[in-house]
């Protein structure tokens, strides 16, 4: 299935699972009612700012997003082949993300990440039900992440743990790719794990 569609479908999904109209979405996430109706309907990709404010909206991560939920009556796969895996492109910065995750329910969700030369995504501190641990492990290539007024510089084989609840700034001063992978986690706030 097309990405485009696959995220479509999922956002009225989670949107609906609440009990929510478009305008209790907007309200909660700051994404204007239009916006996200042409999201819906697969008439518009959005950029990666406004799929976390989404995500945070729903209470969900951004990971989360491209999930596929398995068909009724079936189990869902632990293997995620290569081919399987929904590969997505920021139409602001070209970033692309792939999620390596198996759609079997699982605290923890992978993500893949190729980054453009000189290109910058700004995510802001929206805020969250679920406590969100993520970490940033750096596979080629330079980024330097600001983690509210913290500026870190990670280089090939760097590792940088954060919680979401500061903005981030991601951005790839080199003059080549950078590629990294991004584990997140999510506990209700009080410490338990939660299936994301």
């Amino acid at each position: 299935m097309d990405v485009t569609q696959r995220l479509a479908r999922r956002l009225k999904s989670l949107r609906e699972e609440r009990g929510w109209s478009l305008d209790a979405l907007a309200a909660r996430s700051g994404v204007s009612r239009s916006n996200i109706s042409l999201i819906e309907r697969g008439q518009s990709s959005p950029t990666a700012s406004v799929l976390d404010k989404l995500s945070a909206g729903l209470g969900v991560t951004l990971a989360s997003m491209f999930e596929e939920p398995a068909e009724p009556g079936t189990a869902a796969s632990p293997l995620a082949r290569v081919a399987d895996q929904p590969l997505w492109a920021d139409p602001g910065s070209g970033y692309l993300r792939r999620n390596v995750s198996p759609p079997v329910r699982s605290p923890i969700q992978l993500v893949d990440v190729r980054f453009p030369a000189g290109q910058r995504v700004a995510y802001e501190a929206a805020p969250r039900d679920d406590e969100v641990h993520q970490q940033v492990w750096m596979i080629d290539g330079t980024m330097t992440l600001t983690v509210g007024d913290t500026i870190w510089r990670l280089e090939a084989g760097d590792c940088l743990a954060m919680t979401l609840d500061a903005p981030i700034v991601f951005h790839n001063p080199g003059t080549r790719e950078a590629r990294y992978l991004v584990a997140l986690v999510s506990l209700p706030r009080g410490g338990a794990r939660r299936v994301a």
